[in-house]
């Protein structure tokens, strides 16, 4: 398993970076993937995003289809990437701890 360090902290990750283990993520540890990511810091836009997604995931074992995340936020595609530049799929849901997304290429 690989691994990624961020301020001190060590990471068990998949191959793309997703967290081996999702059960340890919490907002600190979205923060510091943010970090590793690009995001210096992670604003109201950015939250919204990833508790859409956490919340998508725990109630229905998945990420939610985009549509749902502009939908439910106001935001749109663009401005999503724009939050997080790997994209809703990458970069929001590894931000929001969750495996890596069926058809994550």
């Amino acid at each position: 398993m690989a691994t990624i360090e961020i301020e001190n902290r060590i990471f068990e990750v998949d191959g793309d970076g997703f967290l081996a283990s999702p059960n340890i993520w919490d907002n600190e540890v979205a923060r510091l993937i943010a970090k590793y990511d690009g995001i210096e810091e992670m604003n109201e836009k950015h939250w919204a995003i990833v508790n859409i997604i956490r919340n998508n995931y725990i109630e229905n074992g998945k990420a939610p289809m985009i549509r749902i995340i502009c939908k439910e936020t106001g935001l749109r595609l663009r401005e999503i990437y724009e939050l997080f530049p790997l994209g809703p799929a990458r970069g929001a849901c590894r931000v929001a701890g969750l495996p890596k997304p069926d058809g994550c290429v």
